[in-house]
């Protein structure tokens, strides 16, 4: 099984161009939404931990971004809570798929939580600066004070370039990613298999 990470700054575009893979794709932000909305014990550890901002279940994201946006430590907080369960979803996803010729990782702090490995095959996505404030800006809970304290959480970019194996330009249409992509799996699976 070739384990592809899918790395790159907020708003580069990872989640679509994971999809455009065509092979099974974790995605961990819609793992943390699934646990916002589903997870009991998630919300009560949450609760006891910022008692002052988290209301009522299913968890409102906007809280969180108050949370966060009142005090940079508790994103902190949140992340102890949240991280663990969405790597065990990740194990569990990765057991399930062990037969598949490929899986994608959509992971946005895949390289800061060390949960790739040295086999894996890293792509880092990137976009110009105005293609990514308008994807942001089309976000629910768009909000620059937050998006700031996330992007502070994340590795600076460029040492995510230098560890990809592969950089792809995001600034295409669907159409035209569709090709590349295409072309990208074809020789990863080309190199893979000749080794």
């Amino acid at each position: 099984m070739i384990r592809i990470g899918i790395i790159g700054g907020i708003g580069a575009g990872k989640s679509f161009i994971s999809k455009l893979f065509k092979y099974p794709v974790f995605n961990a932000d819609d793992e943390v939404n699934y646990l916002y909305k589903n997870n009991k014990e998630c919300f009560k550890k949450l609760k006891k931990k910022l008692p002052k901002f988290i209301k009522s279940f299913p968890i409102k994201k906007h809280e969180l971004i108050v949370a966060i946006n009142k005090d940079k430590k508790n994103l902190k907080k949140i992340s102890s809570i949240i991280h663990p369960l969405v790597r065990k979803k990740m194990a569990v996803f990765i057991r399930q798929n062990i037969n598949r010729k490929m899986i994608i990782l959509d992971v946005p702090l895949l390289i800061e939580n060390k949960l790739y490995k040295k086999n894996d095959i890293l792509i880092f996505v990137r976009s110009n600066k105005k293609t990514i404030l308008n994807r942001l800006k089309n976000r629910p809970n768009y909000s620059k004070k937050v998006l700031k304290k996330l992007r502070d959480n994340q590795i600076i970019l460029s040492k995510k370039k230098n560890l990809a194996n592969y950089i792809l330009d995001n600034n295409f249409s669907k159409h035209i990613m569709k090709k590349k992509i295409k072309l990208l799996k074809n020789k990863i699976f080309h190199e893979r298999n000749s080794t």
